[in-house]
C-alpha cells in the first residue's frame, strides 16, 4: 500500500483529495497549518489509513521526518491568489517556491513527486491560440511565478509530474467563493447583480472532483506520464467572463450582467487552453460548468457568511 504525503491537506483542494485518496486505497498523512481555522478532514479520522500532523512546511525539520516516509508527495500547501500573495510576499515564496524545491532536493530519487501548479502562468495569451505545455510561461503574478519557478526546478528531475491547473470551481468543505466561478455564481445567488471589467478576458475552467481524478489517475498511470506537464481542465470551458455570466444566468434568469469601461481588472490574465495532452493519456473529466453551477446554488443555501475565501 503506498503512503501519500499531502502537504496542505485540508485546504480548498486537499479536503476533496485526501477521502479521494483513501477511498482509492492509499495511506494518506497530511500535513497542514490550518491557518484558516478548518476542520474539514474530520470524517477522514475513522479511517485506519489517515494521519494528520499540524506543522508548516517551513519548518523544514518537521517536513523532512514527513517526506521520508512516503512513497508519493503531493504538494498542496500555497498561499493561493493575488491578493492573498501580496499581503504576505515573503510567505508566498517560502512556502509556494522554497518548500517546493526543498522536497525535491531531500526526496530519493524513487520517491514520486505530483505538483499542481497553475496554468495562470500562461499570463496573457495570444487572441485564438490555444496554449499547451510547449508555450511559454509568462506570469503575471507573485503567484503565477512562484509556483512556476517550483515547477521549473521539479521537472530537472526524475520521477516527477506537474499539473498546470485550470480555475477550479465547485464546493469543498473548506470552500472558497473568491475562485471566478465560486464568486461570479454567489453574486448571481445573493446579490442579483454583476459589474464586469473586461468581460471578454477568457481563462480555462476544472471542477475540484475532476482535478482530484487527475491526481488519483497520475498515480494509477504513473509510469507512462512521469516527467511531464499537463493542462488540466475542461475543454467545453474556455470561457470569457461574459460567456460564464450567460451560463450562470441560464439557473438563476434574474442575475443582472453590467459592463463598466471605467476600471480594468486587477487580474489580467487573459488567455484560453488545450487539455488535449491529459485527454491523450485516457483522462476525461465528469463535471461540465452547468452540473458545478447547480452544485454550487444547492451550497450557497448552507453558507451563513462570506468568510469563505482566500482574500
Amino acid at each position: 500500500m503506498q503512503k501519500v504525503l499531502v502537504t496542505g491537506g485540508a485546504g480548498y483542494l486537499g479536503s476533496v483529495l485526501v477521502p479521494t485518496l483513501l477511498k482509492a486505497g492509499y495511506k494518506v498523512q497530511v500535513l497542514d497549518n490550518l491557518m484558516f481555522n478548518q476542520n474539514t478532514l474530520l470524517d477522514s479520522c475513522s479511517n485506519s489509513n489517515f494521519e494528520f500532523v499540524h506543522g508548516d512546511v517551513r519548518d523544514y525539520r518537521l517536513l523532512d521526518s514527513l517526506v521520508k516516509k512516503a512513497d508519493i508527495v503531493i504538494p498542496l500547501a500555497a498561499l493561493v491568489g493575488a491578493p492573498l500573495c501580496k499581503r504576505d510576499e515573503a510567505g508566498t515564496i517560502a512556502i509556494n517556491k522554497d518548500a517546493i524545491i526543498h522536497i525535491n532536493r531531500i526526496r530519493s530519487k524513487e520517491q514520486w513527486v505530483i505538483y499542481p501548479t497553475t496554468n495562470s502562468g500562461y499570463g496573457i495569451g495570444q487572441d485564438g491560440i490555444f496554449c499547451t505545455e510547449e508555450t511559454p510561461l509568462n506570469p503575471i503574478s507573485l503567484y503565477g511565478t512562484t509556483k512556476s519557478d517550483a515547477e521549473t526546478d521539479l521537472l530537472q528531475t526524475d520521477n516527477v509530474l506537474t499539473f498546470r491547473l485550470a480555475t477550479v470551481f465547485g464546493c469543498s468543505p473548506r470552500m472558497r467563493l473568491d475562485l471566478l466561478v465560486n464568486d461570479f455564481a454567489y453574486r448571481a445567488f445573493s446579490q442579483k447583480y454583476i459589474v464586469l471589467f473586461e468581460s471578454h478576458f477568457k481563462r480555462n475552467f476544472i471542477h475540484i472532483r475532476d482535478v482530484a481524478k487527475a491526481f488519483l489517475h497520475s498515480i494509477e498511470n504513473f509510469q507512462t506520464m512521469k516527467n511531464n506537464t499537463y493542462n488540466v481542465g475542461l475543454s467545453s470551458a474556455n470561457l470569457s467572463k461574459m460567456e460564464l455570466c450567460l451560463e450562470i444566468k441560464k439557473q438563476i434568469p434574474d442575475f443582472f450582467i453590467a459592463e463598466s469601461e471605467i476600471n480594468k481588472d486587477p487580474d489580467q490574465r487573459n488567455y484560453i487552453v488545450s487539455n488535449e495532452k491529459i485527454e491523450k493519456t485516457g483522462y476525461k473529466p465528469d463535471f461540465d460548468i452547468q452540473t458545478g453551477i447547480t452544485e454550487l446554488i444547492k451550497g450557497f443555501s448552507l453558507l451563513t457568511n462570506n468568510k469563505y475565501s482566500n482574500v
